[in-house]
Order: structure tokens, then sequence, then C-alpha cells
């Protein structure tokens, strides 16, 4: 089927511009001229309209969306062990299905075409994925040492197989943190890792409790425990590091560690903001995650795109600090290159998958029209999304869902919740 987006805005690699973008099958053909012999079954006006590459989200938790609210002003590790720990221990495989559609409605709803997720339940995130349109990156959070994990390794396997015929599902390896898994752990995961050519999603350097956890136990910081059992052997994506050293910081640059900045949730949780600036000198790949609805309480790239521009510009007391541009880059090309797939998604190129975002420009947060990319990040909120492609499919189409029926993913977590009190 080919799709024409016709006469709309578009955040381009060189610059915004007017043009017409041109799709078909899952993939852009053109951007300008309708390419010849191509047959338009669908076009789509874009008067008054700015496409932009599908937003990604490069770390969460989409399973948690039904915690929502629950656990807030709480320290972090209290907040972990005391009240979301217990609540996933009653959680079942068809309450993590559903939190995962309830998650991808409400990023979908603010432009994300695609998101790297740890879940617990294997099978289940997949399903969402499958049944909504969207794009994942799923792990199988591990945790444990290298004699006992509970099999979370087998069902990362199982995961792949189950997933393997969906081509808008990667499945990679996910230890979940220094102070869960053990250091032989690690090397195990890593050395996993490089047979199988699979990247390693990670939390690193979250909480003050941790570092100083680690350094207790082993002498060194989180970043360093990593780095010497070998999670930076191979693709690696770091949520969070907040808490940094001058040595972290040139470790992750050297390594080529992709750090994905969460920073509503490390700001509710107490746990202080990345050294953005500092990571931006050494070169470090910077992206953007919203962490689980558990402790950030909504999915919403732009909320994290808006505070990453902002923060930095007054701890450094520095307005060039964090540029907008920069900003941007980490929510598309950034969080691209950090999954691996910069060649597939990221940007509006020929040859590239069509994940776009359609947002209206009809809105106060647009108005006046003055600078399109300062737009994106200091007044949008993610409310003017009004279609969303992931694939080349259209998964939601003014503002309504095509693929999942949002009356029922609510209701069953309603339902959810009533059972879990």
């Amino acid at each position: 089927m080919g799709i024409g987006i016709e006469n709309i805005l578009a955040v381009l690699p060189k610059g915004i511009e007017k043009t017409s973008v041109y799709v078909e099958g899952n993939k852009i053909v053109s951007v300008g001229e309708m390419p010849p012999g191509f047959e338009c079954n669908r076009t789509i006006d874009g008067e008054g309209k700015l496409l932009i590459p599908g937003l990604i989200n490069c770390h969460t938790h989409s399973y948690m969306a039904f915690m929502r609210n629950f656990a807030d002003d709480l320290p972090f590790m209290e907040w972990l062990f005391g009240r979301i720990d217990p609540l996933e221990q009653k959680m079942t495989a068809e309450d993590a299905y559903w939190g995962a559609c309830l998650a991808i409605i409400e990023m979908v709803k603010s432009g994300t075409t695609c998101f790297n997720d740890m879940m617990m339940h294997i099978k289940e995130t997949s399903r969402a994925v499958m049944d909504s349109g969207i794009r994942g990156v799923i792990s199988r959070g591990l945790v444990g040492d290298r004699d006992n994990d509970g099999g979370r390794i087998l069902d990362t396997f199982a995961e792949r197989e189950f997933s393997k015929d969906c081509d808008r599902i990667t499945v990679i390896l996910g230890p979940h943190a220094p102070y869960t898994c053990t250091p032989e752990y690690f090397k195990q995961i890593s050395e996993i890792a490089k047979k199988e050519h699979m990247s390693i999603h990670v939390h690193l350097s979250e909480s003050m409790s941790e570092i100083e956890g680690i350094r207790q136990k082993y002498g060194m910081t989180p970043i360093e425990l990593a780095y010497q059992n070998g999670l930076f052997d191979v693709n690696c994506i770091a949520a969070h590091c907040v808490q940094l050293t001058e040595n972290d910081i040139d470790i992750l640059a050297k390594n080529h560690v992709n750090v994905v900045l969460n920073p509503a949730s490390n700001l509710k949780l107490g746990n202080g903001f990345a050294p953005v600036p500092q990571m931006l000198k050494k070169g470090v790949n910077l992206c953007l995650g919203t962490d689980g609805a558990a402790s950030n309480n909504c999915l919403n790239l732009f909320h994290e795109m808006n505070l990453t521009a902002l923060i930095h510009k007054g701890v450094e007391k520095n307005p060039e600090a964090v540029a907008a541009t920069d900003v941007f880059n980490m929510a598309t090309l950034n969080g691209a290159k950090a999954l691996g797939l910069e060649t597939k998604i990221g940007s509006i190129e020929v040859g590239k998958l069509a994940d776009l975002t359609i947002l209206n420009l009809n809105n106060p947060s647009f108005m006046p029209p003055h600078n399109l990319i300062a737009a994106l990040s200091y007044s949008a909120n993610g409310s003017e999304v009004e279609t969303v492609m992931v694939d080349g499919k259209i998964i939601m189409e003014n503002r309504k869902m095509v693929t999942l029926n949002e009356e029922l993913v609510y209701k069953k977590i309603k339902e959810i919740v009533k059972r879990i009190g």
C-alpha cells in the first residue's frame, strides 16, 4: 500500500522544510517528488502539520503502567523494595500484558513509535507489541548469579523464539543492576551477549544508596564494576547514570556506552540528574527514556525532552548547556543508535522504515511557529500528536488507536487494580 504525506513541514536531517514523503510497504521511498510508478492508495494532507521521526523511548518498564501513582514521595530503596517489588510479586502474566497495552497507548498518543523495555513475564510485552503495531526492543530483567538466576536467561531465549517472526521486535539481554546481579553473573551475561551478538540493557549508577553499597561491597563504582565484568564489551544501553565520577564518564565515552537519561524518574525519586553537559563534551551517545510509570507517573517523551533541555541550563547557570536540537536528537536518532537501529529508524530518509509521527500545528503550543525544533522541546506536551505510523502502517489516527481497543484496556486495568488491592 502506498501512502503519500503531502505538502507537510518535516524535520529532515538537513533541517525543517516543506516537502512530501512517500511510503511504500514499510519504507520511505521518496522525500520530495512522488517516485515514478508510485501507486498512492492513501493521501494525507500535511497542511498545518509537522512530520517528525517517531520518538524513541530507550528505557521503560511497560508492565508497570497499572502501578501509576501507587508509590510516591518515597526514598528509592523503600520505593523499590518496600512498595513496588511486593506488588510485582502479585502480578500475573496477563496483568503484565494489559499493563504493557496501557503503556503503549500512552506512548503512541505522545508520539513514541519504538521503546526499549525491561520486563518480567515473558511473551506478554511481545504480545502487546504485536497487537498494537508499535516497535519494541525487549529484555527479560535478569537478577541473581551465575549458578542461580531462576531460569531468567532461558526466559530470554524463549522470548526470542516466541517473537522471531515479528520484525518489529528485537530481544536483548537485560541484567537488572549491580545490586541485584553478582559480578560473576555480569560476566556470564557478557559472554552470552558476545556469542549471540546481542545488546545489553542495564540500570547503572541510579542512586546514592547504590553507589555507596557497591563501593562498600566491591571497592569501586557501578560503572567500574560493569566495565571490569564485560558489560561494555558489546553494545550497552545504560539507564540513568546519574551519580558519575570523572573516571566513570571517561569509561562510558571510551567504550561507546549509550546512556539513557530519565530526568523525571530521577528527580521524583530524589536521585538527582545525570551530568549531561560533561557527557556531551566527552562524546557519550545520550538518549532519552521515561522509566516505568511507577516512578515517573507518565510515559511522555515530550516531558523528558523539556526537562532535559531546562534542568542543565539552571544547574550550570548556562542557557547554552543543552540545546533544543541536542534534545531532539536524543529522542530520535541517538535513541536509534543506542538500540542498534540507526540504519532503520530515527530520521526521515529514503530507505528507512516508515516510523513517523504527525503533529497538528494548529495548537497554542506551536503558535507562533518561530522555531519548531525549540517548540518540540520547550512548549509541546504531546497532545499535539495526531497520527502515528510504524513500519508503514497507521496505528493511531486523529488521536484514536487503530490497533488497540482503548476502552477494553482501561477496563482491564481497573480490574487488575481492584484484584491486587
